[in-house]
């Protein structure tokens, strides 16, 4: 579960990241660096958006700061 939770926070960051470059300056990293393939592109942005609902989904679990131990 810890590796799962590593890579699902890894590829928030790498979302995060993007979508503050599309905003500030319109850049979009991933597919700068996979513009060549775009399928590959894709998957990155859906492994992102399992990323995001997973962490959504166990985030109270384990947050130290929301977590009700």
């Amino acid at each position: 579960m810890k590796s799962i939770h590593y890579v699902a926070y890894t590829l928030l960051w790498v979302g995060g990241l993007n979508w503050g470059l599309v905003g500030l300056f319109n850049f979009d990293l991933v597919q700068a660096l996979l513009g060549g393939m775009p399928a590959l592109a894709n998957l990155v942005y859906v492994l992102v958006g399992v990323s995001a609902v997973y962490s959504a989904m166990t985030h109270m679990g384990e947050c130290k700061v929301c977590s009700k131990k």
